[in-house]
């Protein structure tokens, strides 16, 4: 009997507990999808623009595309607006080869285009970035994130109005910097603004790695009260090591879309990598939706591509504090040192970044990015090399200084600078100056019959001579994946020069190869 008590209460008790973790299970449903981090993956875009300057090619791409299908993405950056130069002036490649092939090869993730309507240096007619964006969205990419560089989401209003129209969903930017003038009120206040717009989601991005764990954990919270119901995503650069702590900091305050970069297109001046925020997301006990198992391939891909053609791999940073005084994009750094080096002059380097500071003070403050960055970067460097501060300045200062690159640009200006600048003749030449707003038709003039509208697209943007010899190159070179290793294996021993014969043994199986003269 004492037995038969002992089992009864022992079912009795078990049927408890069953019953408790099925109320707990039900209870959790909510709570463990809150714990769920999505991940938009940025490798094939931001990663390699940030580490290997667009330097891989289609075929590349297109090798593990299918693989990266796989890895469970929520979205992932797939071409951007700089990539069409890229392409076609020197990899010689179409692009629209890669979004058309490209993009039948993913199934299950949805890809991000990445720039708008007024994206890059050149003032190119409105037609035919409409034209491009049409095209864009015809390949079946209908996600794009856009920026205005002054935050200005009255210009951006007009941007995403004109996208919708053309069926492509926009993620719009807030972009971090660091100055007397973006304070907590300033990223409160254009919060509510994007907000106001109706994004299809909105993107915190610190484009130049400058936030800390301490700002994050101050702007997050206010981004997302003054946002609403909209979705936020966070964005950020490792250039000063402090990224992946800062997406710590934001998970903990209710961050649940954030972007990564798969090794070694992590890290440096690139994103954090997936391997790292994804376990430290578990060590706090979050989900991070994505199959770590399926992104190994991946990652010995492009390691494998890194070490074939030279490119860097991805290594996390020490902290620089010289970063906060010119704020000047890693990949932008890389550039001015070879400009100087062709030069002879790469110990001026120094001065240039210290010079940049200044310059950035006297323009007001614009935050470092596309095409800002780049008017204050050249400037300053002209002020090193000349000896003379403005006594030579570039067109695009003067248009900055006219309100072409930004109406809030002459307002902040230093009053003395702007007026040194607009003094010179040529200011006068470009004082009234509109951006010609050519028709398709007129466009289409230029060039002739016959020119397909994404052919139109690459000869307006590229130049017609960079099409012509891309053209000419005929198709983009195949690689293979590391789903194929022994057929990569053989296509390498084939090219070696210091053997005559190879032979290769597994299981029974014996393959020799040689080499004979005819």
């Amino acid at each position: 009997m004492r037995q038969i008590l002992k089992e009864m209460n022992r079912i009795s008790a078990g049927a408890v507990a069953t019953s408790r973790t099925q109320v707990s299970l039900a209870h959790n449903l909510v709570g463990d999808r809150m714990n769920e981090i999505y991940i938009v993956d940025t490798t094939l875009r931001d990663g390699q623009l940030s580490l290997w300057a667009l330097g891989m090619r289609t075929g590349a791409m297109l090798a593990i595309a299918e693989q990266m299908d796989h890895c469970g993405f929520e979205s992932l950056e797939f071409f951007g607006f700089a990539g069409y130069i890229k392409f076609v002036r020197e990899h010689k490649e179409n692009p629209w080869d890669w979004m058309g092939i490209g993009a039948k090869k993913f199934r299950r993730t949805r890809l991000r285009y990445h720039g708008g309507l007024a994206t890059g240096f050149e003032k190119i007619p409105r037609s035919v970035r409409l034209l491009m964006i049409e095209r864009v969205v015809a390949h079946g990419i209908t996600l794009t994130r856009s920026s205005d560089p002054w935050n200005d989401y009255e210009a951006s209003a007009v941007e995403i109005e004109g996208l919708k129209k053309l069926g492509m969903n926009v993620v719009v930017n807030i972009i971090y910097s660091v100055s007397p003038r973006h304070t907590d009120e300033y990223y409160a206040q254009k919060a509510r603004e994007a907000a106001a717009i109706k994004p299809y989601r909105i993107c915190f991005k610190d484009v130049a790695g400058l936030l800390t764990p301490e700002c994050t954990r101050a702007l997050f919270p206010l981004i997302k009260k003054n946002i609403g119901d909209i979705t936020l995503e966070f964005h950020a650069h490792c250039n000063n090591g402090m990224a992946p702590f800062n997406y710590l900091e934001a998970i903990k305050l209710g961050a649940n879309t954030l972007h990564t970069a798969i090794p070694p297109l992590a890290n440096g001046s690139s994103q954090p990598s997936i391997y790292n925020v994804a376990s430290n997301a578990q060590a706090l006990g979050y989900t991070p939706l994505v199959d770590l198992a399926a992104i190994k391939p991946v990652e010995k891909h492009f390691t494998f591509i890194a070490k074939r053609e030279g490119h860097p791999i991805g290594a996390p940073r020490e902290y620089d504090e010289a970063q906060y005084l010119h704020q000047v994009p890693g990949g932008m750094i890389s550039n001015l040192r070879y400009q100087l080096r062709t030069m002879g002059m790469e110990e001026k380097l120094p001065a240039v970044l210290e010079e940049a500071g200044r310059v950035r003070a006297e323009f007001g403050y614009p935050i470092m990015v596309t095409p800002l960055a780049q008017f204050v970067g050249s400037q300053a460097a002209i002020n090193v090399i000349t000896g003379e501060r403005y006594k030579e300045v570039t067109d695009q200062t003067i248009q900055y200084a006219l309100g072409l690159w930004g109406k809030e640009a002459p307002t902040v200006m230093d009053t003395d600078v702007k007026d040194k600048i607009l003094a010179r003749p040529r200011a006068k030449e470009w004082a009234g100056w509109t951006p010609p707003d050519l028709s398709l038709k007129e466009v289409r003039q230029k060039f002739g019959p016959g020119v397909s509208d994404e052919e139109l697209v690459l000869r307006v943007i590229a130049g017609e001579a960079a099409v012509k010899a891309m053209l000419a190159a005929g198709a983009p070179r195949e690689y293979l994946s590391v789903t194929q290793p022994l057929v990569r294996l053989i296509g390498e021993l084939s090219k070696r020069r210091d053997c005559n014969q190879v032979v290769i043994q597994k299981s029974g199986l014996t393959l020799r190869l040689e080499k004979r003269k005819c």
